[in-house]
């Protein structure tokens, strides 16, 4: 008899962490096949449609013949048209070659961090952050650095955490404004004061997240490159799955500079190459001819944040954060910890969420996944009918604890 010895995957995928809002999504989808009504609001993804205007844009170009390889950072018009955006809506001045298109606003992220981390290098990450920023800086070598930030900070990090965790190995600081998961926005003057500690350090190249740009409900949203001195060392990534609702088009770019720019689209080159045609011609009209439907989606979200904001307060215990952006809201649920059903007891985040999943039916994630254990995160990326259906069971679970 022969032994057969398995294949073994690499230590860089057995080290990596699974998405927790794709887990949650499938536990979600498990309890659905087995015949219950489950609400998801785990997953970040608008419950619009992508404008009229924009599919009939990508359609002409389907029968236009726009169906082959494209370069590999984006086609000309929309870097054009990339480059006409930064300049009108955030005061930042770039030439088309330092934009770079990519597969989805991820692939941006994990382009920077490939062309910007050697192993050992330290990337600081803002906390709360989003799942996928510490799987792609260890993925990319980098080790991460967490600063962290509570709901009695609103969940935005100080310029004096930051700079207490600056040493001579860091090399990025990532973080996303408006906030994935907390809905949290940075200031133009709290941006300032991070910029002030930054310019210290002119080694350290900062990774800003702007895809919810558009879905602010306070002040202009403020780009932390537009500051002075940071336009040469911060990589900007946005896209088009949030502000335009258009998650499964795949289409993220960034403005960078120059350097920075030829080496993403070198991997980009190496691994996928340019993003599909199609969705390209479209996004430039997307860019071009911006209509009122992006607003209407911006005002429906500012007003789900307030019944979810309204309905969280009614349950005793919860502390609720006031997010002024995208379209999560990040409760504290603490005071729940070491309390019991008679079946199920909660010692952390994980647990409540998993509770509210199995006896409310509800899919969140637990804020574990984000870097707080105090938190869940809830997506208002949904009806108003489901938004007062799930808080209702939410409510009528939690009363089980005792």
């Amino acid at each position: 008899m022969t032994s057969t010895t398995h294949p073994k995957v690499s230590d860089r995928v057995q080290n990596m962490n699974e998405s927790a809002t794709i887990k949650m999504s499938q536990k979600a989808r498990e309890l659905r096949a087995q015949g219950h009504e489950v609400i998801s609001l785990s997953l970040g993804e608008p419950d619009f449609d992508t404008p009229e205007h924009i599919k009939e844009a990508a359609i002409q170009a389907l029968h236009d013949g726009k169906t082959k390889y494209t370069p590999v950072p984006g086609i000309l018009p929309l870097r054009d048209a990339i480059v006409d955006k930064f300049k009108s809506d955030n005061g930042l001045e770039y030439s088309v070659n330092q934009i770079v298109v990519s597969n989805g606003a991820k692939q941006s992220l994990a382009n920077a961090c490939l062309a910007l981390l050697n192993p050992g290098d330290e990337a600081i990450i803002l906390a709360p952050y989003w799942v996928s920023y510490i799987e792609i800086a260890k993925l990319a070598g980098g080790k991460p650095v967490v600063v962290s930030a509570g709901i009695e900070q609103d969940f935005k990090v100080t310029p004096k955490q930051l700079e207490a965790a600056i040493t001579d190995k860091s090399r990025v600081v990532m973080f996303s404004s408006p906030s994935n998961p907390t809905g949290s926005v940075y200031s133009r003057e709290e941006l300032e004061a991070l910029a002030e500690v930054l310019r210290k350090y002119p080694n350290i190249i900062v990774i800003a997240d702007e895809i919810y740009e558009h879905i602010n409900f306070g002040d202009k949203h403020t780009s932390i490159a537009s500051l002075d001195g940071m336009l040469d060392r911060t990589v900007t990534i946005n896209g088009f799955s949030k502000g335009y609702a258009m998650t499964g088009w795949r289409l993220g770019y960034m403005g960078a500079p120059l350097w920075i720019a030829k080496a993403c689209a070198k991997i980009q080159g190496q691994t996928t190459s340019g993003a599909n045609s199609f969705s390209q011609e479209a996004a430039v009209i997307a860019l071009r001819n911006k209509s009122d439907e992006m607003d209407i989606m911006r005002k429906t979200f500012e007003k789900r944040k307030r019944l979810v904001s309204d309905k969280l307060r009614e349950i005793p215990g919860i502390q609720v954060p006031n997010p002024t952006g995208a379209f999560y809201i990040f409760p504290n649920v603490s005071s729940y910890f070491g309390k019991s059903s008679g079946v199920t007891k909660i010692a952390n985040a994980d647990d409540f969420a998993e509770y509210l999943l199995t006896e409310a039916h509800v899919a969140t994630v637990s804020g574990s996944a984000f870097g707080n254990d105090d938190c869940i995160r809830i997506s208002y990326a949904a009806s108003e009918k489901e938004l007062n259906t799930a808080l209702d069971r939410i409510k009528a679970a939690l009363e089980k604890l005792k």
